[in-house]
């Protein structure tokens, strides 16, 4: 069983790493090679992806292949279709780019919901063991960072290399892992499940149709940190922006442990409520300390990141399944996912798009006044969006108290 745990533990590790070489300092990159104007649009993808993702495994690899081989086939097609990007920005080509960026992502999306299974399958005690597998993926996540950054690639095409090549590895690797049948093997196709039907009749209950609304909509200023954060650092005078971005990776390994501590004791509302006025103070924070070179600060910014995402993705996640029956957990997930992960980051990376082009001028005098105006809009969006949640999302006290050692142990 060790030995199980270590080639899956590898497994994750490597699945991180290829999307942490690439994705935290995307924009940066498009930037040096003069792709500003579509990095909004090129984030945008990563959400389109991750809507098609769950038909294509759904429809197909869940049904009729292992997911060891998916696993594979699909980083090794991947893989290759990285290694063919750096020309195309050097070369100034940016429809080739944008086609074979989003063709690498219908490979790569299916891929985190496929090692999740792998690794499931493959431990006695998944409460224990899964969550030690599951680390090495943000291990992987920082050492991509640590890595590129401290090699002065952050705005290099070569992070396209590296990630292409750690994906041909991976490919490789998976058809070595344990055998991990089909999971869908044998079961009848259902419309229901794959449009998640049953779960969209939980909007009857006020609560959860205020809290999935509300998380699609912040997903809107999100996508202006996940899409533009590397790009402001750079112009802020950081030189190894992808090291000073794992920051926030290595510190969130903490505060994700610091969950159900914080859940006994405030309640499901009010750790969202944190989430979301970390995601805030992290806006403030970038909009005034850039203009201010307050360096140290806006490292502070990025360190907080296991509040902001922890505190509200994990906690939306958990008040996901609480919400559901146990006939409809899965498919609510799915659901609360493709709000967040899917629309909302596809509606905000376009909106955080046009935001920087219409008020970041790459030769402009003073870019990090510029920048000030760009990290507001969030804020402010950010601020209706915790008033409007704070008034309208009643807490379940009866609930909480209930559940109290439920959610511990979660």
């Amino acid at each position: 069983m060790r030995l199980t745990l270590i080639r899956l533990s590898v497994m994750m590790f490597l699945e991180y790493f290829v999307h942490g070489a690439w994705y935290v300092t995307c924009g940066l990159a498009m930037a040096h090679y003069g792709f500003s104007s579509i990095i909004g649009l090129t984030y945008s993808l990563v959400a389109v992806a991750s809507i098609i993702a769950p038909l294509i495994l759904g429809v197909i690899a869940d049904r009729f292949f292992s997911s060891e081989r998916v696993l594979g086939v699909l980083h090794l097609i991947g893989g290759l279709l990285l290694l063919f990007i750096p020309a195309q920005l050097k070369e100034g080509h940016s429809l080739l780019f944008l086609l074979l960026l989003f063709l690498f992502l219908l490979c790569l999306m299916p891929t985190f919901a496929l090692t999740n299974n792998v690794g499931f399958h493959h431990v006695s005690n998944s409460e224990k063991q899964f969550p030690i597998i599951r680390v090495f993926g943000t291990i992987g996540w920082i050492i991509a960072g640590l890595f590129i950054g401290q090699l002065g690639l952050s705005d290099n095409k070569a992070i396209f290399f590296i990630s292409g090549g750690a994906a041909l590895l991976l490919g490789l690797y998976s058809f070595t892992l344990p055998h991990t049948p089909a999971p869908g093997k044998g079961k009848p196709f259902s419309k229901r499940d794959l449009f998640r039907l049953d779960a969209f009749l939980l909007f009857r209950n006020w609560n959860f149709a205020v809290f999935m609304l509300t998380s699609l909509l912040f997903y809107i200023p999100i996508s202006t940190y996940y899409s533009f954060a590397a790009t402001f650092l750079g112009a802020a005078g950081f030189k190894n922006v992808s090291s000073i971005m794992s920051i926030g990776q290595m510190l969130e390994v903490i505060f994700m442990l610091s969950i159900p501590f914080f859940l006994l004791r405030v309640g499901i509302k009010n750790m969202l409520m944190i989430g979301m006025a970390a995601w805030i103070v992290r806006f403030v924070i970038f909009s005034f300390a850039g203009p201010a070179g307050l360096m140290g600060l806006i490292i502070v910014g990025i360190a907080i990141h296991g509040i902001c995402s922890d505190f509200f993705m994990i906690t939306g996640t958990i008040y996901a399944e609480k919400a559901a029956g146990p006939e409809v957990k899965a498919q609510t997930q799915s659901l609360f996912t493709l709000f967040t992960n899917g629309f909302g980051s596809f509606i905000g990376s376009l909106i955080a798009g046009g935001l920087y082009n219409s008020t970041i001028s790459q030769n402009g005098a003073d870019i990090l006044r510029q920048w000030q105006t760009f990290w507001i809009v969030p804020a402010l969006i950010g601020l209706g969006l915790l008033i409007a949640f704070f008034i309208s999302f009643k807490q379940e006290k009866k609930a909480h108290r209930n559940s109290g050692k439920k959610q511990a142990a979660l």
